[in-house]
């Protein structure tokens, strides 16, 4: 007869399974680091995804490239399809904020030169996110992005589960964002308190990068970006889930509705919103004000314009005094305006073949090197000009000169470089190059009252005369870099482009200045700049504690020149929640941990289970 099997084997036939169950449970909690649903901390947190809207088609949106290096720098490119849709989502003018700000953070420069940054605050871990006025989304590695550009960058703790972290569509909103030189960031869409100084906003849209190829060094951790909604795949994709610049303006949140960026050469400057810097513009009657160009819509995409970039009309070009006018490659199209655009996004300075090419007859020794790279002699003393509305904005050598080329350190190269016609009608993009002499103001405009404008303040001496060539040997000098490239034999040709058809639908007229319903600041705010006189008196000024020092440094040669230096940013931890750390928080355990805490438990299991068998 069949004897009764022991107690303790009939105890290990359902501890087996269990302590698995347990060890399996151990494994995930120690090694996952994926978003967590959590309950909504306010209205706002939960969102729906816009549905499609009955007849609208795919259109495509000017994304700007971030450069990489200074010698590889790709042109602007319409890369992207989105869809302008609509439903529910978020409402943006709830919980309006009725305390007025104006704040003034430093602005520094990446160590690659590529990217000025500032520092913030996503729920309450501090991240350096890299400033760009030519896209209009706000995003962050997580930590659950494993690409190797994640690697060295500060993530957003996805196990720390802030309370003030919101769920759009359960994190199944996704995002994506790309670039003309092929790199593009992916993940998905959620809500987040964001803080600039002592300037808060609640319940802000933010792409959660999962998975990306940008690299950008200096610990950076993302990108601000600060222009229009209709240029946000975020917008396109939660209603009325608009930009931070945009969401802050809605809410009348600013003393008034505009930023403004100060960039300088030794690597600071300052980001102010809701006023202006003090500390930098002295004389506010020398800002010369330009009316932001609104753009038709794409095809069918709708049947109204509406402002899209920081685009604003060129009105003359010269080199050392020789004026030379803008030729716009969309002249019917864009109302014979050459368009430029603002864009602290990219380093260098971008225009069309056929002005390139003239401001560069005007330098002697100039000749093309490479595909729309010019060099010059790093002696010329030639200044290169932009005029917008009735102002002239000077660039010396310093400002435009790239470098010495290794192989022949008697040639630089310049900027600026010329690009193919972009169908976007926009000829020239100017980067930090150009706006480290300008201090320029971003006002968003007024629903029913203003149109958005930029203001340039010069920070250069129009009339000053040549820079002498031992300030710019100077200035290499403390720069310590050459350019690695090997010049042509032989000239080349200029080359020529076949221009592609205009991306807009021109039979809706966008005229520069309109004023628009919708889209821009809440009009509960009072007009000060106008749209044909603006009162740049009614605008606030920030004094903040001193950023900037002027230093006079003579070196080694006897050579004296001044510098200009913004105070340093105070140090802050970065991507680490105050509080909390990896050991305290079990979701927390990075790769190598969380295989050892998996196998442990396995081990451990096994052992209890063997042995009470």
């Amino acid at each position: 007869m069949q004897q009764p099997r022991p107690r303790h084997q009939s105890v290990s036939g359902w501890l087996f399974p269990v302590a698995l169950a347990v060890a399996v449970s151990l494994c995930l909690f120690l090694g996952l680091d994926v978003p967590v649903p959590r309950v909504a901390a306010h209205p706002l947190q939960d969102l729906a995804v816009r549905s499609p809207v009955l007849g609208t088609a795919p259109q495509t949106l000017l994304k700007r490239v971030r450069p990489p290096t200074r010698r590889g720098i790709a042109p602007r490119q319409l890369l992207e399809g989105v869809q302008n849709v609509g439903g529910d989502g978020m409402n943006n003018t709830s919980g309006n904020l009725t305390s007025l700000n104006s704040v003034v953070v430093p602005v520094a420069l990446s160590e690659d030169g590529q990217s000025y940054y500032i520092v913030i605050q996503a729920g309450n871990t501090n991240f350096r996110a890299a400033l760009d006025t030519a896209s209009a989304d706000l995003w962050l590695v997580a930590s659950s992005c494993k690409t190797a550009a994640c690697a060295p960058a500060p993530k957003y703790q996805l196990a720390y589960q802030s309370g003030t972290f919101g769920a759009v569509n359960g994190n199944q909103t996704a995002f994506d964002t790309s670039f003309a030189d092929g790199t593009s960031a992916t993940g998905f869409v959620a809500l987040e308190t964001v803080q600039i100084s002592n300037l808060t906003v609640p319940g802000q849209a933010f792409g959660v990068v999962t998975a990306t190829n940008v690299t950008s060094g200096s610990q950076i951790s993302g990108v601000l970006g600060l222009g229009f909604p209709r240029l946000s795949r975020i917008f396109n994709a939660v209603a009325n889930a608009t930009p931070i610049f945009s969401t802050m303006s809605e809410r009348g949140q600013l003393n008034y509705p505009l930023f403004g960026l100060s960039l300088t050469r030794n690597q600071s400057g300052s980001l102010s919103f809701g006023a202006i810097d003090g500390t930098v513009v002295k004389n506010n009657s020398l800002i010369e004000w330009s009316e932001v160009v609104p753009f038709s819509p794409f095809n069918t995409e709708s049947n109204v314009s509406s402002y899209l970039q920081w685009t604003i009309p060129l009105t003359g070009l010269a080199v050392n005094g020789t004026s030379i006018p803008p030729s716009p490659t969309y002249p019917s199209d864009t109302s014979n305006h050459s368009l430029a655009l603002f864009d602290v996004g990219t380093s260098g300075i971008f225009g069309p073949y056929q002005d390139v090419t003239r401001m560069f007859a005007q330098i002697d020794g100039a000749r093309l090197v490479s595909d729309g790279q010019w060099a010059v002699p790093c002696d010329a003393n030639e200044t290169i000009a932009f005029q917008f509305g009735g102002t002239t904005f000077a660039l010396e050598p310093t400002d435009y000169l790239i470098g010495p080329i290794d192989s022949n350190p008697d040639l630089c190269l310049s900027w600026p470089r010329a690009t193919a016609p972009s169908s976007d009608g926009v000829d020239w993009q100017l980067g930090s190059a150009f706006m480290r002499t300008v201090y320029s103001i971003f006002s968003l405009g007024i629903d029913t009252k203003e149109p958005p404008m930029i203001g340039l303040y010069p920070l250069n001496n129009a009339t000053a005369p040549a820079q002498p060539f031992d300030e710019v040997l100077s200035f290499f000098s403390t720069a310590s870099e050459t350019i690695a490239t090997t010049l042509p034999n032989f000239p080349i040709p200029t080359p020529s482009f076949t221009t592609p058809l205009y991306a807009f639908n021109t039979s809706v007229p966008a005229p520069a200045g309109e004023i628009v319903s919708s889209g821009l600041a809440t009009s509960t705010y009072s007009a000060a700049l106008g749209t044909h006189h603006a009162n740049a008196t009614a605008i606030s000024f920030i004094t903040p504690s001193p950023t900037l020092a002027t230093f006079l440094i003579t070196d080694p040669a006897g050579h004296t020149f001044t510098s200009v230096s913004t105070a340093a940013q105070e140090s802050v931890t970065l991507g680490q929640p105050p509080g909390w750390s990896a050991a305290s928080v079990g979701l927390a355990f990075p790769g190598r941990m969380a295989l050892v805490g998996c196998a442990l438990s396995f081990i451990v299991s096994f052992v209890a289970t063997f042995h009470l068998s």
